[in-house]
């Protein structure tokens, strides 16, 4: 894989740099490659801390897939679709969605492995067939890959975002705006690397659509739009407009006196084209029964949207 720096790109790390050019790969996979010397630039091996200056030349080389090697374990799967290329999964609140160091069984991966055996390699051995994912305390739809073909092509759609993301939010305070957009950068939080922010200066572009379904005492249903993939893209949007969600123990320290651990949210629609076939893909997820049971012991305030709409995405 090959770039060109342009000037905006400037004094770019070379793995940032790399980083948003690839979203397929994670930092900290480029960062084992450039460590392996995969990484040249203008024809020399460099560091990870490399600045990059208008018009050098990038060259990343990817190595073969790597095998599989984390254990198959059976579970309990929502598996809405499935054929050669791919599995469309409904995945749990409280379930991660892929292996870690420290953290290596009982993911989501394990249970695709047990389910299927053959998930694309692209990602690694931590991560197979893994093309997004969603954060464990986030329930809805994922689409995995089962071969390195699919998965490219996902990629590129998930890069060139093409692929229909809508999800659902229990937020807090009343949103007086029946729709609306959030567009502002999000990067790592410079005060604490393990949250993201929104951040002029590293930041990537962001934009977040939101449409509020109904309206309660003290809180909002909302569906939103995903025109960006970046971490944790609707927990900070939302955090911005000083509408956080319910139960985020990460972006605030608003109460949650509804006994549910982790944010309300639920990826409730997933849209896609297939990357063998070229056909328009689209699943559907219901409110799962935790956070209908929510919805229910909550009454309707005034202004409310209307009720008698579904509370799920269009």
């Amino acid at each position: 894989m090959e770039w060109t720096v342009e000037e905006q790109e400037d004094k770019s790390r070379v793995d940032r740099f790399l980083a948003d050019a690839t979203e397929e790969f994670s930092r900290e996979y480029l960062a084992g490659l450039i460590g392996e010397g995969r990484v040249t630039v203008n024809g020399e091996t460099v560091k990870k801390n490399h600045r990059l200056q208008p018009g050098d030349q990038v060259v990343l080389e990817v190595p073969a897939p790597q095998p599989v090697q984390i254990r198959p374990q059976p579970m309990d799967l929502s598996i809405l679709y499935e054929d050669e290329d791919l599995v469309v999964v409904d995945k749990q609140k409280g379930l991660v969605v892929h292996p870690a160091p420290g953290n290596l069984e009982g993911t989501l991966v394990n249970g695709l492995l047990a389910h299927c055996r053959d998930l694309s390699g692209i990602n690694g051995v931590l991560r197979p067939g893994i093309v997004h994912r969603i954060d464990k305390d986030t329930s809805g739809l994922l689409v995995v890959a089962k071969n390195d073909r699919a998965h490219s092509e996902l990629a590129r759609q998930f890069k060139e975002h093409t692929i229909e993301r809508v999800y659902l939010a229990l937020v807090h305070g009343q949103i007086q705006e029946a729709a609306g957009e959030v567009e502002a950068p999000i990067g790592r939080d410079p005060r604490d690397r393990k949250r993201m922010a929104v951040n002029g200066q590293h930041g990537k572009d962001a934009l977040t659509r939101y449409r509020v379904l109904e309206r309660f005492p003290g809180y909002s249903l909302v569906e939103l739009r995903l025109e960006t993939g970046r971490t944790h893209q609707i927990r900070v949007h939302m955090k911005l407009l000083d509408h956080p969600l319910v139960g985020d123990e990460k972006y605030t320290n608003r109460k949650n006196p509804f006994g549910v651990s982790g944010q309300m949210l639920h990826a409730g629609a997933l849209g896609f084209e297939h990357p063998r076939t070229g056909q328009i893909m689209r699943f559907q997820s219901p409110l799962p029964a935790y956070f209908q049971d929510v919805l229910d012991t909550l009454e309707p305030g005034r202004g409310s949207a209307d009720r008698t709409q579904e509370r799920s995405p269009k």
